[in-house]
């Protein structure tokens, strides 16, 4: 395939490659043991820190911004923990793509507020999934779709080879992967009305069209309108998760939604989801993808964010 992709899933550019050197890379990342993969992840996120990147810029702005109640010294700590993140994020790529559902799974040491998740879905809904990028999501995944009904949005990469192994891997043990379209929209509705799980990652941003400015962990950030609106049309219950990397694996973190996340009033509900995304980074904000520019779109009249 001539064509040529970024390896990053919206957190991180490696290398342009083509499509089957990718694929490539990722075999060979599954070769290795998880804890070598993250050895060799943690090496290239020093090596990023060490570099003046967009990753390490990016991280820097972001931080800076996001926790103005660290000192100097603080937000070089917190900025060096989470380039380290990201590449052990890099390091996992083959482990969470490639390796067999049963052994990933074998690699999640304890799930934190199952119950969360059950009462959730006794209450018959439906449950939106907030899924903010801390950690490994695709683990996750894997892990929602081998225990309950899932949907997951996504948004399909340009290039087909990687969108089939996006496909095929996500989807290898029973979840559905709705796209981010008028189709997705109805087959999330529909997930939601048979009381399933509909996962949505929430913190990049959409398209003009699809989103609005709500406060983001004390900056304006430019928001989806998708979940908060699916979230008042169908009055679902609405949990965060994430997967926590800890020694020798994962934790999961399951947490029901507060506030007026259900509120018919958009500005109410979106404040309410972005509150909920921060109350899942404060508590890992090393693993969060602050490299990623999450707030490249700037309210009128407001200067640019990242030079």
């Amino acid at each position: 395939m001539a064509a040529n992709f970024h390896l990053y899933d919206k957190r991180f550019h490696v290398k342009q490659l083509k499509g089957p050197l990718a694929v490539g890379l990722l075999f060979l990342l599954s070769l290795l043991p998880l804890s070598m993969a993250r050895s060799l992840g943690g090496f290239i996120g020093r090596r990023m820190n060490k570099g003046t990147g967009k990753p390490a810029r990016n991280t820097q702005k972001n931080i800076a911004a996001c926790f103005p109640e660290l000192d100097e010294a603080g937000q070089k700590k917190l900025i060096s923990e989470s380039l380290e993140e990201t590449g052990r994020s890099i390091g996992e790529m083959g482990m969470s793509w490639i390796w067999q559902p049963e052994r990933v799974l074998g690699k999640v040491k304890t799930v934190h507020g199952k119950e969360v998740l059950d009462d959730a879905l006794a209450e018959n809904r439906g449950v939106i999934l907030i899924a903010p990028h801390i950690g490994n999501w695709e683990v996750l995944n894997l892990w929602l779709s081998k225990y309950y009904k899932l949907t997951a949005m996504y948004k399909p990469p340009k290039i087909k080879m990687m969108d089939d192994l996006i496909r095929k891997k996500r989807e290898r043990i029973g979840s559905q992967l709705a796209p981010a379209n008028v189709k997705g929209v109805r087959m999330a509705v529909k997930c939601l009305r048979k009381n399933e799980i509909l996962g949505i990652l929430p913190d990049q941003e959409p398209e003009k069209s699809g989103g609005i400015f709500s406060p983001f962990m004390g900056v304006q950030a430019f928001t989806m309108k998708l979940l908060p609106q699916l979230a008042a049309q169908t009055g679902a219950v609405v949990v965060s998760g994430y997967a926590k990397r800890v020694e020798g694996g994962f934790e999961l973190f399951f947490h029901r939604a507060e506030g007026d996340i259900n509120s018919k009033d958009l500005d109410e509900a979106t404040a309410a989801m972005n509150q909920e995304v921060e109350y899942c980074v404060r508590q890992v904000p090393e693993q969060y993808q602050w490299e990623y520019r999450r707030f490249s779109r700037r309210p009128e009249g407001e200067a640019a964010f990242y030079k």
